[in-house]
């Protein structure tokens, strides 16, 4: 789960969509496109036409009918340095997402990564998958463990996926770490995604037909999961209310 610069396999789940994915004949544009926005709008600070081919994986004259349709739809924009970058109607497609519930939790989700040091990140479950919709990383902190905004992951799999298990009515055979979260109304684990990493997830209650979402909290140190619990607790409880 933690960060990795640039594009192409090493660079996260946006990637395996791209180059293991195979579409149906008639969808192949489509799905190219949508590979290449999302190449895009996880590069913020601008990706070239080359970088979009490799990540898409085709040659570099489709990468540009692709960016150019893109930039017509005013869903990236090419700057002067011929990089190309998310621009405003992507805001406005993301804003639809869950009633804007990521603009929503940031201002939340910002205090409490900053009072405690470390990487807090909102989760949601979608299918089988937790999806991580916003990361937030302390401003005054120099090196912190963080991953990509939609990255996805098992639900079987880390404290947030049992965090989100536990929103949801019980299942036969599910873990006990489940049944823990629904209990105590959090759970903390050990290496579960990333070796050596602590994870802390709190669910936060919300109305259906709202998805299943959780504040997760990540850190190499368990003191720092340990000591951030109750704060964890509070901004749960917080969103709760704000997004209800």
């Amino acid at each position: 789960m933690t960060s990795v610069k640039g594009l192409g396999p090493s660079s996260g789940p946006e990637s395996e969509t791209a180059t293991t994915t195979r579409p149906a004949a008639g969808s192949q544009t489509l799905a190219r496109g949508l590979s290449a926005l999302q190449a895009v709008a996880s590069a913020p600070s601008g990706v070239t036409a080359a970088e979009v081919a490799d990540f898409v994986g085709v040659h570099r004259t489709i990468a540009y009918r692709l960016l150019s349709t893109l930039a017509q739809a005013r869903f990236v924009t090419k700057g002067s340095d011929g990089k190309y970058r998310p621009a405003a109607a992507l805001a406005v497609l993301g804003a639809s997402f869950d009633n804007n519930v990521r603009q929503l939790a940031v201002p939340t989700l910002r205090l409490l990564a900053d009072d405690l040091g470390t990487t807090v990140s909102l989760l949601v479950a979608e299918g089988d998958q937790q999806v991580a919709i916003a990361v937030i990383v302390p401003t005054l902190v120099f090196y912190q463990l963080s991953f990509h905004e939609g990255s996805r992951h098992p639900l079987e799999r880390g404290a947030a996926g049992a965090a989100l298990l536990a929103s949801m009515p019980p299942r036969p055979g599910e873990r006990d770490l489940v049944r823990q979260a629904r209990e105590q109304g959090w759970v903390i684990t050990h290496g579960e995604i990333e070796p050596d990493t602590y994870g802390l997830a709190v669910p936060v209650r919300r109305r259906p037909p709202s998805p299943p979402t959780c504040i997760n909290l990540i850190s190499h140190r368990e003191d720092v999961v340990l000591n951030g619990r109750d704060a964890v607790v509070r901004a749960a409880r917080q969103l709760s209310d704000i997004l209800s």
